[in-house]
């Protein structure tokens, strides 16, 4: 963490600040508040998320269209601008999830405990609202402070397995009235909102990212974190969520921060990746034909599609944050196949959800705005740059934690796809552990994409190498 610019320990005085913070846990519902406590709210996330941002309610409406609310955590609340523990935030920028520890954006007791929407207690919430029409088009609604409380806590891979038809209804979803016709709709709601962004050219993209398993001593295992229809619900309301708030502060006419992805800068490297396939895409970029050509892939050779996705994202370019003025041109999110996009679902977690937050509750409150527009070039920048930090910790220790757990292997054979193939090195990623390494004995000739058996030569978990000899052609002997 120190390494690339974090603060890895809280400061005492953010210690100090949090511990004399009072939660208000009988909240009087004040003038410009609603209390949504009555409705049949839910979470989903992963099992051991205590930090939630959010939490979903939908009703129909009377002409096929469903009625969406997502209540995002106000951490404005509690987090003041310029208070110790704003300012600590907003140096680390985002939480950091390495494995075996997460290093959270802010303390336990508050995005674990007061700032959380967990089950059984009243909390503060900015509600987004939009309609879903039955083509999956977004109406973007209103957006207004209210109190919620969370009626289920619910895991993504058991709602998953349940609304893909794998299992029957989870016992927490069958022991709470009338939360299975509610889920049902939301994913009803997902279904819709997935299409519609299809049709308009986002991107199918699955990059494999192996999450560490560890049992508080070493390294156990590591396991892929599979998308399925749970996490396409999530997914699918926070991008329709984020899509209001950016509509809600254009029309107040404030300055904000956007998520965008440019047109691909490198999208003749991307034509010539999909010639490989026998793929033409054409000379200019064109999100709905690359989406085609990966839906096709995705279907033809799935095992190879999570390499070929991330291959994509390398010459598509990472997303960053930019300023945006109401008025100027946007410059939209290729992947998404979205032109007006922001980050304000995750203000546990994340710092620029935090200032969208901030500018939302100055148009509701009508006070001038927290952030001037310089100040929000230079949070946009500082936190493209945290973002991009993040990821190099967490990608070096999810290669160190897969040296570890590789280690006493060594001499052992395992089947796996080349990865990379150039002056650079030749890299493998096994199927089974889901690690990668470099082939360091007879590389020669390998290309990407090719199936293959090598076998473990060396591990250095502090530097994050693991070291391969190609053996043959999987398949063969």
């Amino acid at each position: 963490m120190e390494r690339y610019g974090f603060t890895p320990r809280f400061p005492r005085e953010v210690i100090h600040d949090t511990n004399h913070l009072s939660p208000e846990h009988h909240i009087k519902i004040k003038k410009g508040v609603k209390d949504l406590r009555g409705l049949l709210w839910s979470s989903i996330d992963n099992a051991d998320s205590e930090d939630l941002d959010q939490i979903e309610f939908v009703k129909e409406g009377e002409h096929g269209e469903i009625h969406v609310k997502v209540a995002i955590s106000d951490v404005d609340h509690y987090v003041t601008k310029n208070s110790s523990i704003d300012n600590h935030a907003g140096h680390n920028g985002t939480s950091v999830y390495p494995g075996i520890v997460t290093f959270h954006m802010l303390p336990d007791r508050l995005c674990k405990g007061i700032t959380s929407l967990l089950p059984g207690q009243d909390c503060y919430a900015i509600i987004i609202e939009y309609m879903v029409l039955p083509d999956g088009e977004v109406r973007p609604g209103d957006i207004y402070r209210g109190v919620v409380r969370n009626k289920a806590k619910l895991v993504y891979e058991e709602i998953g397995d349940w609304l893909e038809g794998k299992i029957s209804v989870p016992p927490r979803v069958a022991e709470t009235d009338g939360l299975k016709k509610q889920l049902e709709l939301q994913n009803e709601v997902a279904v819709r909102l997935r299409s519609h962004r299809r049709r308009q050219g986002a991107l199918d993209l699955e990059t494999l990212e192996a999450h560490v398993v560890s049992d508080g001593e070493t390294v156990t295992d590591l396991v892929i974190q599979e998308q399925n229809a749970a996490r396409c619900l999530i997914e699918e309301f926070m991008v329709a969520a984020n899509g209001t708030m950016v509509a809600f502060l254009e029309n107040a006419g404030l300055p904000m921060i956007q998520r965008v992805v440019r047109v691909p800068k490198y999208w003749e490297e991307i034509r010539l990746v999909a010639a490989k396939f026998g793929e033409k895409l054409p000379f200019n970029p064109d999100a709905k034909s690359l989406s085609s050509f990966l839906i096709k892939q995705r279907e033809v050779d799935p095992e190879r599609f999570p390499d070929l996705s991330l291959t994509v994202v390398k010459l598509m370019g990472s997303g960053e944050y930019v300023p945006f003025i109401p008025g100027k041109t946007p410059i939209g999110h290729f992947a998404l196949a979205v032109t007006d996009y922001t980050h304000g679902t995750a203000p546990n977690r994340r710092y620029v959800d935090l200032i969208i937050q901030r500018l939302i509750k100055s148009v509701l409150l009508g006070t001038k705005s927290p952030y001037h527009v310089r100040e929000l070039e230079e949070k946009a920048e500082w936190l493209s740059g945290r973002e991009k930090a993040a990821n190099k910790v967490e990608r070096f220790m999810r290669k160190s934690a897969a040296a570890v757990l590789l280690k006493p292997r060594i001499g052992e054979t395992f089947e796996g796809f080349v990865t990379g193939a150039s002056e650079k090195g030749t890299y493998v990623r096994l199927i089974r552990p889901p690690a990668e390494g470099r082939v360091m004995r007879r590389e020669s000739g390998l290309k990407v994409g090719q199936k293959v058996m090598v076998k473990l030569l060396k591990t250095d978990p502090y530097n994050g190498h693991i070291d391969f000899e190609y053996l043959h052609d999987a398949g063969k002997v």
